[in-house]
This record gives structure tokens, sequence and C-alpha cells, in this order.
């Protein structure tokens, strides 16, 4: 029996942290202040949500979700190499994540950018490294996690069109795009890797990914919500579903966006209970 969503994430948390600690060279290793900065972002704190989506995918097929830990922890490092870039002075000029000093705070701009480099780099050594799936899916997997970074709606596409998009009055499939891009694609490969490398076929990977779309817009209207106090976004006009449709109807969205995420993986039937039950503890977020 699978367990719920809450616990799940407990289980899947600690086992992701052991698994980044033993892939990322440790700060003594030369040159030294590369890796502490790579240490210090990674080991910042965060949900750890998508290496629980990939777990969770993965879990779908087998109860021992084990064996995919570490393209969970490739994924963490590429999303933490997002993070760093985000932050910078010439990005969003973000001076704090998670109530500490950003990478550049800590590090100076040079080393934050060199840190998000090497993490990106270095998750996909660990995918390509990886001796826990045949070499073709590997590749496959890493042509996926390629594809939610890059330039072709994913997230580097998503961040282009939020700077773009700063000051400007926007049309809902706009704000739509970019934040199905820049959040919401590697959500869905997150969880539709995990799927790919337990085993699913086709059929049941559209469905997955279908679900993982889903998921990413709700997290991203979630995530608007909690943070519509952040005077910084209001005074740069940043494009948030608050911003755009107002705190009532943004929530209403986030519960419809969770319940088709859940009709999505229905058909998976007990399979994909958790997948469902992760929707909606979600979603309870803003409740």
């Amino acid at each position: 029996m699978k367990p719920e969503p809450r616990a799940f994430f407990e289980q899947v948390q600690p086992a992701v942290e052991r698994t980044l600690d033993e892939l990322l060279p440790s700060e003594s290793t030369p040159p030294s202040q590369i890796h502490r900065a790579m240490r210090y972002s990674v080991f910042a704190g965060g949900k750890r949500l998508r290496p629980a989506l990939c777990a969770a995918g993965y879990s779908v097929y087998h109860e021992d979700y084990t064996a995919v830990l570490p393209i969970a922890s490739a994924i963490e490092m590429a999303h933490t190499y997002s993070l760093i870039h985000d932050d910078l002075p010439s990005m969003d000029d973000d001076d704090f994540r998670r109530g500490i000093p950003s990478c550049h705070r800590e590090f100076g701009e040079a080393m934050a950018i060199l840190a998000g480099d090497a993490l990106l780099t270095l998750a996909f050594e660990t995918v390509a490294a990886c001796r826990n799936f045949p070499p073709d899916k590997l590749a496959r997997a890493a042509a996926e996690l390629a594809h939610a970074l890059g330039t072709q709606g994913g997230m580097i596409a998503g961040q282009v069109l939020d700077l773009q998009a700063e000051g400007r009055s926007l049309e809902p499939q706009t704000l739509e795009a970019i934040h199905g891009a820049k959040t919401g694609a590697l959500l869905t490969a997150s969880v539709s890797l995990g799927a790919y490398l337990g085993g699913a076929g086709q059929e049941e990977l559209e469905m997955i990914r279908a679900y993982g779309r889903k998921v990413g817009l709700a997290f991203q209207i979630v995530d608007d919500l909690l943070d519509e106090s952040d005077s910084k976004d209001r005074e740069r006009r940043k494009a948030t579903y608050p911003g755009l449709f107002g705190v009532e109807r943004s929530r209403r969205l986030a519960r419809e966006l969770s319940e088709q995420a859940r009709d999505a993986v229905q058909p998976l039937g007990k399979q994909g209970r958790l997948l469902m039950e992760i929707s909606a503890f979600l979603e309870t977020r803003v409740r």
C-alpha cells in the first residue's frame, strides 16, 4: 500500500538529501569555492517537489523508488541551477532565497553563474552515469530533461517570455505560456521521467504528462498566491495569476487545474492514487 502524500514527501526528502550529498563534490574538493557555492544552494532548504514527483511517477509501477533517486536528484540539481540564475541582478535581482542570502550575494556574481552552470553539468553527468537503467532509456531521459530546460517550450523559453512581459498587460494565454514553460515543463518532466523509467507505456505516459502540465500550472498559481504580498513583484509588474485574475479567481483556477490533473490519471486506477492525492495535497496549501 502506497503512503499518503505528506508521508510520501517525508520519506522521499531525506532520501534525496542523502543522494545529493553523495553526488555533489565535497566542500574540500578543489576548487573548493565552487563546490561550497553549489552545496550552499542545493542544501539551502526547499520542498524537493520535483524529485518527489519523479519518485511518485516511478512508484506507479514499483513500490521501491530507490533506483530512480539519482535521476530525481539530477532534476533537483537542474532546478537549483535555475534558481541561482533567476536570482542574479540581470534576472530577478533577488538578494535572498529561502530566508538566506542568494548565491550571488554570498559568493559573488561570477561564482554564482559558475555554480549554476556546474550544477546543470553535473545533472546530465549524473543521468549519463546512472547504472540502474538501460543506456537507451537514459539517453531518452537526458533528452527529455534537456527539452524541459530548453528554449522550445522549456524553462529558458519561459524565463525569456517572463522577462519580456515585465510591465506589460498580458492575455491569459500568454500568462499560461510563461508559466507552463518556466515552471510547468520541469514539473511535467519530473513525473513523466519517473513513470517512463518505471516502465510506463506510451498511452500511460501521455496521461501522466497531461497530469504534470495541470499540476505544474496549479503549483505556480499556488506559489503566486502565497507570494501575493511580495512588493517587488508588484513594483516590476511581474506576470502573476493574482495580478491578472485576482485572488479568489486564482484560487478557483488552482482547484480546477488540480481536479483536471486527477481526472487525467484516473484511468490508471489504484496505481495512480498517489498522483491523484499529491494533486489534492498541493491544492490545500491555499485553502
